[in-house]
């Protein structure tokens, strides 16, 4: 269905018009590159948000919430860091000096406190045109996540990684006063669709890479982890754009014609653009975004119809040219509108007369059939998707000999239910969330706008069960499915409520200020226990937690007792908040060491002491054997015994 875009009265609005061509490139004297405009950053650390504008033909803008933590970060306006022209990204776009982008950091600075940064787009973007950039990627790994307008999430293909370059590196043309190295650059992970700096993690300078995507997008993530220091990564959006030219001709007359009205329409039947053709009948839309899905439609002056209305033009490779020829209506000329029951016009219904010609409904709804053969006719009408047919006209008969129009010839279309909600959390609508409905038509999916509302026009009648599905940073809260019944009326407030995932973030240090590198963690909440260790640097960090109370519990390590009490309880609400401060100090213990028990030899029986030794030990150690001087001893002993009992026997 074609609609017309009015510029909102918006910041976003405000940067397209701002939108800022910046050099002029040699393939065509209409083709341009365009570098992004950005609205300055709002909010707080942990929950900004803000406004990026690339392109204006097609507005090409988007809205950004990011989880980012403070401390040189926001919008920077390019007069000391850019991407020049002898970069690959610049030799396609141009220089992006005193060009705008993006600073931002993790949410927290330790390897499991990622920020999260999802941009959800006005509308899809096209499917080529135009490139993002990211930059600074050395101690720090960036993961990208695309979602298209059904919901598919995009390949790494289609994200159109191009390659990794340093734009400090000695040689680069036009580069700024930085000073790199052309071999420090990100790789890319084609399966987990990350980009990640330099083995060593080394906070460098100039390492970057940049995309461009081959399919549309309606929200995209970026989920930016440290890997050490305290790092930043900058975002650049830039566009090609091309030029659409044509001419209108009176054929009946071979003079071109002025005035003619003209419209730029785009893939999604948007109008973008409106001009008339001049006094040589030629017309020009100077900058559209370099992409396939754009057409031209003019109308024809009255009393001239043109057998080609509106023409497909592709600019993804080169400008693009139009030309219109209009003639004379032959009689008789059958006209009319198609509207919906509301009376607002629908272009791009099919009118069938029926010998076969076919015309489509302008802007205004409005068609003509010239050279209607004499006799009785009838008209059909394809109504476009999401439209029944509520009212046809009836036959009509040309007369013989008559050359008067017949006009009024009116179609009513029905616009079929819409169903449609919000997805919020803490209050405040989710861009860039997946709703899915499945009914009697199979599945749908759609995109929830930066505000968190969503809908599916033209629904037939039916029963629908329709889901949310968390994006990365957050849970549902409370049903995650709902049950609908579709009939004749919309179905509104159909909606869901999301809560983002908390972090907390402390450090464990001694009494004299040392990190204390490799102490466990105990985090107990609603989803059990977790443990996690402090880093080189004494950090500690988990993330990915849901609203309730946690305890936090520190495990000694050995050698230390506590200085600080060994627990604490938070809590985390649907705002998903990083409790950071939750440090512990220790303080080191003397630890007495358990005596080792040691062995005792065995120690020989000694000899009872002798009478005649005339002490209690035993004979001293000589190395000779005492037993034979004991025995000799003996012996004479027993001799002198007898020797005086004999002498005793002769005194008797």
């Amino acid at each position: 269905m074609l609609r017309v875009r009015l510029m909102r009265g918006s910041v976003i609005g405000l940067l397209a018009a701002a939108a800022v061509l910046t050099t002029t490139m040699t393939a065509s004297a209409a083709t341009a590159g365009a570098w992004s405009q950005w609205a300055p950053m709002a909010g707080v650390s942990g929950a900004y948000t803000g406004a990026v504008s690339i392109a204006s033909t097609p507005q090409l803008d988007a809205t950004f919430t990011s989880t980012s933590r403070s401390g040189s970060v926001g919008v920077i306006s390019g007069a000391s860091t850019w991407l020049s022209e002898g970069t690959p990204v610049g030799a396609v776009y141009g220089s992006s000096r005193d060009q705008q982008y993006l600073n931002l950091r993790p949410k927290a600075d330790n390897a499991t406190s990622p920020s999260i940064t999802t941009y959800t787009f006005a509308q899809s973007t096209p499917p080529s045109g135009w490139a993002f950039t990211l930059g600074d990627i050395d101690a720090d790994a960036v993961r990208i996540h695309a979602i298209g307008p059904d919901g598919g999430t995009l390949t790494a293909a289609q994200l159109g990684f191009q390659n990794g370059f340093n734009y400090c590196a000695p040689g680069v043309a036009g580069k700024p006063s930085c000073t790199g190295d052309a071999a420090d650059i990100p790789t890319w992970d084609a399966a987990t669709s990350t980009l990640t700096g330099n083995a060593a993690a080394q906070d460098t300078s100039g390492a970057a890479a940049w995309f461009q995507p081959t399919a549309s997008i309606s929200s995209m993530t970026f989920t930016f982890t440290r890997r050490s220091g305290f790092p930043v990564y900058q975002t650049w959006f830039s566009a090609i754009t091309r030029g659409v030219t044509g001419t209108v001709q009176d054929t009946t007359a071979g003079a071109p014609v002025a005035g003619v009205a003209v419209r730029l329409i785009d893939v999604n039947g948007v109008v973008i653009g409106e001009t008339t053709t001049g006094a040589d009948g030629a017309y020009d839309f100077p900058a559209a975004v370099a992409t396939a899905g754009y057409t031209v439609e003019i109308d024809p002056p009255a009393g001239k119809i043109s057998d080609e209305s509106s023409r497909a033009v592709d600019l993804t490779d080169a400008d693009g040219v139009a030309d219109f020829s209009v003639r004379d209506i032959v009689p008789v000329a059958v006209s009319g509108t198609v509207r919906d029951a509301g009376g607002e016009p629908i272009a791009g219904a099919i009118i069938t007369l029926d010998d076969g010609t076919t015309v489509r409904t302008r802007a205004d709804g409005s068609y003509l059939i010239d050279d209607v053969p004499v006799g009785p006719h009838t008209l059909t009408v394809t109504a476009p998707d999401g439209y029944t047919v509520i009212t046809s006209p009836p036959p009509f008969t040309v007369p013989e000999g008559t050359e008067t129009p017949i006009t009024d010839q009116d179609f009513v279309l029905q616009a079929q239910p819409t169903l449609s909600g919000a997805v919020t959390a803490a209050g405040t609508g989710v861009g860039g969330v997946v709703v899915t409905a499945e009914g009697p038509g199979g599945s749908l999916s759609t995109v929830t706008a930066a505000d968190g509302t969503y809908s599916f026009p033209g629904l037939d009648a039916g029963s629908y069960t329709v889901r949310v599905e968390a994006p990365e940073g957050y849970i549902v809260s409370g049903v995650a499915s709902r049950a609908e019944t579709v009939a004749s009326d919309d179905i509104t407030d159909v909606d869901f409520a999301l809560a983002r995932l908390g972090e907390v973030a402390g450090t464990v240090t001694t009494t004299d200020a040392a990190p204390q590198p490799g102490t466990t963690l105990r985090i107990t909440g609603p989803q059990g226990t977790r443990t996690t260790t402090t880093d080189a640097g004494g950090a500690y960090g988990l993330g990915d937690l849901p609203p309730g109370e946690y305890a936090i519990e520190i495990v000694l390590p050995d050698g230390f007792a506590s200085a600080s009490p060994t627990s604490r309880t938070i809590t985390i609400t649907d705002a998903g908040e990083l409790v950071e401060g939750q440090d512990f100090v220790l303080t080191p213990v003397e630890v007495t060491p358990t005596p080792t028990p040691t062995s005792t030899p065995p120690v020989s029986p000694e000899p009872a002491p002798s009478e005649s030794s005339g002490g209690s030990g035993g004979l001293a150690t000589t190395g000779v054997d005492p037993w034979p001087a004991i025995g000799a001893g003996a012996a004479l002993l027993s001799a002198g015994a007898i020797t005086m009992l004999l002498a005793r026997r002769r005194r008797v």
